[in-house]
């Protein structure tokens, strides 16, 4: 059964949930007030975790610092908004929050966005980021994570990491990843009705902006149609809720069938990126799960805390 926390926020976010108004369907504005929404959901960022400006290379992003975390433990974490919105500032909160249950800090890369940048910009850019990151980290202190998009790209941005040769990370984790830009997954139809964050239209606008003429399939748009050989240990976490739960399930088929070390993990009655919702018991469960994940995988990290 669902915390009752999590109903009364389900009920609430029904009442509440934008559509895209008649005849702006295109309109990138109208598309990128619904992603703020859900965004603005995500309450206020934990107090003891500092943000600065700053870049890794010629990528530009924010570190987030949290105190007592080991120096030598980092996430490179990608935000979420459907390739076309969200940045570093709209996720501070759920991106810190994990930072504390990872006892880790992160940096998160303002990636250029849709319309204006079409794929395979983001893409290039998490590339770069984490180029110029293990040129100064050993990889095996660097944990790759996302959520929605951001967690499509951090499998993608792996997947060229591993194509150029690139030594890689101790681990990926994901919140509810965007996996397959083709919307295949039976769930995107079965859950349509339940899911209070996502709609099948904002979906296919969003990769519509993002892909232009690009094949929906391309593995570095839609890893769920990847190869993850050599892939680090995975975890990915959904809710049962959400349009996107069989794209967290097929990343877990393809870790599987390369056989990567992976634990997919659906939270009953969860929606999409319910990890972000402070109130709800289900969301601290799945942070401290992935926290724990994190620390258990970057043991050099681990051992130089103090």
């Amino acid at each position: 059964m669902p915390s009752w926390q999590s109903e009364l926020f389900r009920r609430f976010s029904r009442l509440s949930q934008p559509r895209v108004a008649a005849g702006a369907a295109a309109d990138i504005a109208e598309l990128r007030r619904q992603y703020t929404y859900l965004s603005d959901r995500f309450g206020a960022a934990p107090g003891d975790v500092a943000f600065e400006a700053g870049h890794v290379g010629p990528i530009k992003g924010e570190w987030v610092k949290h105190g007592p975390a080991t120096a030598d433990r980092l996430i490179l974490y990608f935000h979420g908004g459907g390739y076309i919105a969200g940045s570093p500032e709209t996720h501070r909160p759920l991106i810190a929050r994990l930072a504390q249950a990872s006892e880790a800090h992160a940096f998160v890369p303002a990636y250029r966005l849709a319309p204006e940048f079409a794929f395979p910009a983001a893409v290039r850019d998490g590339i770069d980021a984490y180029r110029h990151l293990i040129a100064k980290v050993d990889p095996k202190a660097i944990v790759v994570a996302g959520d929605g998009s951001g967690g499509g790209l951090a499998f993608a941005v792996l997947l060229a990491a591993r194509n150029a040769g690139l030594a890689m990370p101790a681990a990926v984790v994901a919140m509810s990843p965007w996996a397959d830009l083709s919307l295949c997954g039976m769930s995107v139809l079965t859950n349509k009705g339940n899911d209070t964050a996502l709609t099948w239209e904002l979906l296919f606008l969003s990769a519509r902006q993002y892909l232009r003429k690009t094949n929906p399939c391309d593995p570095y748009a839609s890893p769920a149609y990847a190869n993850f050989r050599d892939f680090p240990p995975v975890m990915v976490h959904a809710g049962s809720l959400e349009m996107l739960k069989d794209d967290a399930s097929r990343i877990g088929d393809r870790a599987a069938d390369s056989g990567t070390p992976v634990s997919v993990e659906i939270y009953d009655h969860m929606q999409h990126v319910f990890q972000a919702n402070p109130y709800v018991p289900e969301a601290r469960v799945s942070l401290q799960r992935l926290g724990q994940f994190v620390r258990a995988k970057t043991p050099a990290a681990r051992d130089a805390a103090p």
